[in-house]
């Protein structure tokens, strides 16, 4: 069965020419015999861009089955990061899509193209676990120092919250009409020994 490929190129700037990617990708469909497609081309759109016109409409049929092959000129025309292309690999190899990169290596319609795929995803994989671990090592540092993570704790008008429920106002009524959550609002009242948090939604509506 003849392969049906989509070809996708992007070029920075408008007076850049995809003309250079698309005649290569042409020439490799011809040369592998596939059928192409799809030609998608974003212009002047730069590569951390998560929205692309052409990329999107591209990634809609790929969704839709009308495509078994992606080519690209080099992955950094398509992707905008190591992580975003592991994803999208992941998501074409969930629906038997081979994807095709000229310049880079990566054909996943051979073995050796799927061994440099897999070495990709592994590094990737080891970079996010070097974040994870950077992230905990500076929490427990932190915390060390008597620092405590998380966002700041929202400023409650205490004495403004008192009136409005010695007035009578629901705890939800207060909270919204000081601009905090009613859970800041309860830990505000706990803390000045006003008010316990309530155990059940219908009683914190009260």
């Amino acid at each position: 069965m003849t392969r049906r490929a989509a070809l996708y190129a992007r070029v920075s700037t408008r007076d850049q020419s995809p003309a250079l990617q698309l005649d290569a990708l042409r020439l490799l469909a011809a040369q592998r015999g596939w059928t192409v497609a799809g030609e998608y081309v974003d212009h002047g759109i730069s590569g951390t861009r998560s929205k692309r016109p052409e990329l999107d409409r591209m990634m809609a049929d790929v969704h839709a089955g009308k495509c078994d092959v992606v080519a690209v000129w080099k992955f950094d025309r398509f992707a905008r990061s190591t992580q975003h292309l592991i994803t999208a690999l992941n998501d074409f190899r969930a629906r038997n899509i081979e994807f095709v990169s000229v310049q880079d290596g990566i054909d996943t319609t051979t073995a050796a193209g799927r061994m440099v795929f897999g070495v990709i995803a592994s590094l990737a994989e080891f970079e996010r676990e070097l974040i994870v671990e950077r992230v905990r090592a500076g929490m427990a540092s932190a915390r060390r120092r008597g620092r405590r993570g998380g966002r700041p704790r929202a400023r409650v008008d205490i004495g403004r919250a008192l009136s409005l429920r010695g007035a009578g106002k629901p705890l939800r009524a207060v909270a919204e009409e000081l601009g905090v959550s009613i859970g800041a609002l309860h830990r505000a009242l706990a803390e000045h020994d006003v008010e316990r948090v309530p155990k059940t939604p219908l009683q914190a509506t009260a």
